[in-house]
C-alpha cells in the first residue's frame, strides 16, 4: 500500500516506518524534521496547517513516481502519529492546538480525498492514570477498550477527543478508522538502559499500569491494521502481552492497586493494559518480550 505517515520521525515512527517498508509498503513521511530512512521520502510540513496537509496528502511518494506521467494520486492509507507526544513539553494550549486541530486536519483531508483506511495514535493516557494529578486508581483492571476513559490532563484529553473525531468521520464516510491506544513505547536499546531501574524501583511504572510496547511490535500492529478491512471505527490497545515488570500480577495488585476491582482472572504476567482485542481481531502476536533482552532477570 502507498501510506501517508505523519510524525514518522518520532520515537515510535522511526521504528514503525522501517517495519512497514519491510512488509512491502510504500511510505511518505510527513513531519517537521526528516527521518532519513532508506526507502521512505521525507516531506516537511505542519499538520496544524490544513492547506499543507491537503497538499502533502496529494503528493508523489518519491521522485521515481514522476516517471509514470500520471501525476500525484491519493494514498491508500493514512497513519497519523504526529503530535506533541506528552504533557509538559509545551503549554497546554499548544498541546491542544497541535493534537486536536492537527488530527482533525489529517482525518478530514484523508476522508475528503477518498482514503478508506486511517490509523491514528491514541494513548494509554486516555485511561486517566498516567498523567493524573496525584496518585490515581483506575476504575478497574485490566484496562480494556470498553473502559470509560476519563483523563484529567490536557494531553490525554486531546487523545480522547481525537478518538471522538475519528468515530465521527468513520460514521460520515464509511471509512475504516482505527485508533491505537499506544502503551509506553520501548526502543530496542532501552531494555538494557531502563528496565534494571524499573525493577529496582517498580513504583515508577505504576502510572503506566506496568505496560510497555516494543516499538517494532507496534509496527506489526500498524501493519495488521492496514490489512484488516471492514471494521469501521475501532479502538485497539497497542501494547505487549506481558507486564514490563519482574513481579507477578498478584504482587503488583497487592502492592500498588489493592482497592481496584479486577474484572476477570489474570495470568501471572499478562499486561494490566489488555491487548486481548488486538490479538483476537488483528491476529497480533508479540515478537519482542523484555525477557529476551534483559539478561539475568527472571519474571
Amino acid at each position: 500500500m502507498r501510506v501517508f505517515f505523519t510524525g514518522g520521525s518520532g520515537k515510535a515512527g522511526r521504528h514503525v516506518i522501517p517495519y512497514l517498508l519491510g512488509k512491502g509498503h510504500r511510505v511518505l513521511n510527513f513531519d517537521r524534521v526528516p527521518l532519513g530512512a532508506a526507502g521512505a521520502h521525507d516531506l516537511l510540513g505542519d499538520i496544524t496547517d490544513a492547506g499543507q496537509v491537503y497538499s502533502a496528502m496529494n503528493s508523489h511518494a518519491g521522485y521515481d513516481e514522476l516517471e509514470t506521467g500520471q501525476g500525484a494520486r491519493p494514498f491508500d492509507a493514512v497513519v497519523h502519529f504526529a503530535a506533541v507526544p506528552r504533557m509538559m513539553m509545551c503549554p497546554d494550549t499548544e498541546t491542544w492546538r497541535v493534537n486536536v486541530v492537527g488530527t482533525y486536519n489529517v482525518i478530514e483531508a484523508a476522508v475528503k480525498m477518498g482514503v478508506r483506511k486511517i490509523i491514528l495514535a491514541s494513548s494509554e493516557t486516555t485511561y486517566g492514570v498516567c498523567f493524573s494529578d496525584g496518585v490515581t486508581d483506575p476504575h478497574q483492571l485490566p484496562l480494556d477498550e470498553d473502559y470509560d476513559i476519563d483523563p484529567m490532563d490536557t494531553y490525554g484529553t486531546s487523545k480522547k477527543v481525537n478518538e471522538v473525531t475519528a468515530r465521527t468521520f468513520a460514521r460520515r464516510s464509511g471509512a475504516d478508522v482505527y485508533a491505537l491506544r499506544i502503551g509506553n513505547v520501548i526502543e530496542p536499546h532501552e531494555y538494557e538502559t531502563l528496565f534494571p531501574g524499573y525493577f529496582a524501583n517498580p513504583a515508577v511504572r505504576r502510572r503506566n499500569a506496568f505496560n510497555y510496547v516494543d516499538a517494532r511490535d507496534l509496527g506489526q500492529i500498524v501493519d495488521l491494521c492496514l490489512g484488516k478491512n471492514g471494521l469501521g471505527f475501532q479502538v485497539f490497545n497497542a501494547c505487549n502481552s506481558t507486564n514490563g515488570m519482574n513481579l507477578t500480577n498478584d504482587e503488583l495488585l497487592a502492592r500498588f492497586f489493592p482497592n481496584v476491582p479486577v474484572t476477570r482472572p489474570l495470568d501471572p504476567h499478562e499486561s494490566l493494559m489488555s491487548n486481548a482485542k488486538a490479538r483476537a481481531v488483528l491476529g497480533f502476536r508479540d515478537a519482542h518480550d523484555w525477557r529476551d533482552y534483559v539478561p539475568g532477570v527472571k519474571g
